[in-house]
């Protein structure tokens, strides 16, 4: 089904930055990947590597989160992806969706394949080919992180799980849920701890540049479409272009 992402009309003009590795010896990972665990087809490529340029704001950023809490670091989900991954990721959630309601492929109506689709890229972005508008995290400029307490030695408390298909996924859920006079004293306590983790990791990632997802609390990029139209919006007496397209990796 046609699906039309406002960001992708951004223009970009690329800066030819390299793909490099994310330090191991730096950073939090989480390991083994998700999606190669899944069967993804990486190939050679490798889910955690980012340009040049995000990669040295990724280091920024933890840099001052370590500044508020010395404990924590930035811990990678997930960074580049090839379009074959994205390929794979939105067929294996579009049949997760028809799981979870109870759906069979071979007897959806039109409006429960509508359905499912839109649940789908409510949170993928379409495996596109097209250059103009590639996936974000295919340009090597999109991460999706959690934070990593060292000390307890546990992923810091967040609320819900990276690609969780439900409303906890967008940024200002326990925000809203919090400041309900409705919601329980112990749901308000754990909401309260959620969002201001969230604002945390938030606060060091916009400090080096970066800009969040407006539906999903863990997806952040710099110099890619989504960035470009984030920026546009919050200033629009301002001209912003993307500087990283859809990238391959070397020998690809």
């Amino acid at each position: 089904m046609p699906i039309s992402k406002p960001y992708l009309q951004m223009p970009i003009v690329e800066s030819g930055e390299t793909l490099l590795p994310i330090p191991q010896d730096l950073f939090a990972f989480e390991t083994p990947h998700p999606y190669e665990v899944l069967g993804a087809p990486y190939e050679q490529a490798s889910p955690y590597f980012l340009r040049k340029g995000v990669l040295a704001a990724l280091q920024a950023a933890q840099d001052y989160l370590q500044q508020r809490q010395p404990h924590w670091q930035i811990m990678i989900f997930d960074a580049y992806r090839p379009i074959a991954v994205q390929a794979f990721m939105v067929n294996f959630t579009y049949d997760q969706v028809l799981k979870e309601k109870g759906w069979h492929a071979e007897t959806l109506s039109s409006s429960q394949t509508e359905a499912a689709w839109q649940e789908v890229y409510g949170l993928w972005a379409p495996p596109n080919l097209n250059p103009k508008s590639p996936p974000p995290h295919s340009t090597g400029a999109a991460v999706d992180i959690t934070l990593f307490d060292q000390q307890t030695d546990e992923p810091v408390f967040m609320g819900s799980e990276i690609d969780e298909l439900s409303v906890r996924s967008h940024p200002h859920y326990f925000a809203d849920l919090a400041n309900n006079p409705q919601t329980p004293p112990n749901e308000k306590r754990l909401a309260e701890q959620a969002d201001q983790n969230r604002r945390i990791m938030c606060d060091a990632m916009s400090q080096a540049g970066f800009q969040r997802h407006q539906n999903e609390w863990w997806h952040f990029c710099l110099g890619d479409q989504m960035w470009a139209w984030l920026n546009q919006l919050e200033q629009p007496h301002l001209t912003f272009k993307a500087r990283y397209g859809r990238i391959e990796p070397v020998g690809s």
